[in-house]
């Protein structure tokens, strides 16, 4: 966090002249509808490609290692559909996150043109970001890495590549809830194949040596000095035991983590949305005056309308944003003459100072 001296404290004044307008590039042409977004980071294109190999690899030895070689194909069957669907699901969410605009503002607009053409009134303000040179509308923020202020951003997710905001947080919330399930299901499945495998296994020696419970130490120790018996094959991995339990362990530990991480984000992001707060705003401790819209609504907002199965499926879209008018760039603050104000009026000067200059970015 970086501090600006105390009498740049509002980045835009009321009076045009303080714009300094030839600091700012006019904003460019409006893209055609439909244009694809991407961030051009490396830490976050290279922690996206990470994410998509983790899944792969879960879907490699669910299916290779624990499915396709189980004699039980109606259990097979069903969680093969069910992890596929899950995987399918949460790698959309993650393409829609990390490709869908999450509300950045204008770029350059901060001319003295659409400052005039605002007509401030007394006691009225407008705030510009010094590092795109953009009108900052209420509750958006800069991020040092999409370098865009962003409508109602919460943070900047490298594992999505992308700001998480206004437009693309339902695609986030899904991606962090199917990662969850997934990595769940997968840690069942190991669970019930070590059992499976393992009891097989013991049976089988039994059935081949005609042997009690109390010979199967002696049954195994045979198998090691002479030839053993034909066993009849448990087939539990097409893979050698070691290399088996490898893949099963890695795979627990891939599961265990992200199942704790994702859980944790999706917990956060769904406190966010029913509190009306983001991430920065809670980091910051706002205590500005708006107005809170009902958890209900904001829910609604977020993930498109009433409740129903669209609410879960990542490609819907959420609420179209109401579009900025005049009054949306524009903020009322109170008096400085206010006497009765003046410690709120103080520390919402200090805020100011430094709400330009925060750049959060999440791990």
């Amino acid at each position: 966090m970086m501090l600006i001296p105390t009498h740049h404290f509002r980045d835009i004044e009321r009076k045009p002249e303080y714009l300094q307008p030839e600091k700012c590039v006019p904003p460019p042409q409006p893209g055609p509808v439909g244009t694809m977004w991407f961030i051009r980071d490396g830490c976050g294109i290279a922690c996206a490609i990470v994410t998509w190999f983790l899944v792969l690899y879960a879907e490699f030895v669910v299916l290779f290692v624990m499915l396709l070689p189980s004699r039980d194909y109606v259990y097979s069957i069903i969680n093969g559909i069910v992890f596929n669907l899950l995987a399918f699901l949460a790698l959309a969410s993650h393409c829609r996150a990390m490709l869908t605009d999450p509300g950045a503002v204008p770029k350059g607009n901060a001319t003295k043109e659409f400052i005039e053409s605002l007509q401030l009134k007394p006691g009225q303000v407008v705030y510009k970001c010094p590092k795109c040179c953009s009108i900052k509308p209420d509750r958006a923020h800069h991020c040092s890495v999409c370098k865009r202020c962003i409508r109602k951003m919460d943070h900047h997710c490298p594992w999505v590549n992308n700001c998480v905001g206004e437009n693309n947080q339902k695609y986030f919330v899904l991606f962090t809830m199917y990662i969850a399930l997934i990595s769940l299901h997968a840690l069942i499945m190991v669970g019930f194949h070590f059992l499976h495998c393992f009891e097989e296994d013991w049976t089988n020696q039994q059935q081949a040596y005609g042997l009690p419970r109390q010979g199967a130490a002696e049954a195994r120790i045979s198998m090691e000095k002479k030839q053993p018996l034909k066993v009849r094959s448990t087939e539990c991995s097409s893979f050698s035991p070691p290399t088996t339990v490898i893949l099963l362990i890695l795979l627990c530990f891939e599961g265990l983590l992200f199942l704790i991480f994702t859980s944790v984000m999706f917990g956060t992001q769904v406190h966010s949305i029913c509190t009306d707060e983001t991430g920065i705003e809670r980091l910051k401790r706002k205590h500005q005056p708006r107005e809170h819209r009902g958890s209900w609504k904001a829910v609604k907002e977020t993930f498109g309308g009433n409740f129903s199965l669209n609410w879960f499926n990542p490609f819907s879209r959420p609420c179209d944003p109401e579009p900025l008018n005049d009054r949306a760039w524009v903020r009322q603050v109170a008096s400085l003459s206010d006497t009765d104000n003046t410690e709120t009026t103080e520390e919402q000067s200090e805020e100011r100072k430094d709400e330009d200059s925060v750049e959060v970015i999440d791990e």
